[in-house]
């Protein structure tokens, strides 16, 4: 078997040079990882980290788990983000807005459905939660690092595990 011998140079001392003659601050570490975009028919399209999300006013609701556990989740209100994306709320929230829906989704393809009238606090005394602890702990990676959480609903199929796009779109 014969032997082609190339010519390598080697690209050590140019990384050698680089990295050692770049300022610190651009091998710093990344803006927060995007945890849930909010995106379709509102005025402002959200990218949020986790550090951003819990920012937001936050509130805690006990509630039956799906196996009938009592349990405490902490959270934001959905109706605070979808405040902040500028989607149809309140005094917004009549006529043709009462069209206005959103689904929910997450990476493994789930998604749920939701009128904007159940988020409104003038429609629904019910809050649902977008939460990211249970117990006074960060959800679990079954669980999160975001949930909805629906109180009331007798199913716990809108409850979306992992949630982390909310589209607001406008029905016909």
């Amino acid at each position: 078997m014969a032997f082609v011998r190339t010519r390598q140079r080697s690209i050590l001392p140019a990384l050698l040079t680089l990295l050692l003659c770049t300022p610190a601050n651009v091998f710093a570490q990344a803006s927060p990882a995007i945890a849930l975009r909010v995106s379709g028919e509102v005025p402002n399209h959200l990218e949020l980290s986790v550090a951003d999300i819990a920012a937001f006013p936050r509130q805690t609701i006990r509630v039956t788990d799906d196996k009938g556990a009592q349990v405490e989740y902490g959270g934001v209100p959905v109706a605070e983000i979808l405040k902040k994306a500028g989607a149809p709320l309140g005094q917004e929230l009549k006529g043709p807005n009462l069209a206005v829906g959103l689904v929910a989704s997450a990476p493994d393809g789930y998604r749920v459905l939701f009128s904007l009238t159940e988020f409104d606090p003038a429609f629904s005394d019910r809050v649902i939660l977008m939460a990211d602890r249970r117990d006074g702990k960060p959800l679990d990676t079954r669980e999160g690092p975001l949930r909805f959480i629906v109180p009331g609903d007798k199913r716990h199929a809108r409850w979306i595990r992992g949630v982390n796009v909310l589209e607001v779109f406008k029905g016909r």
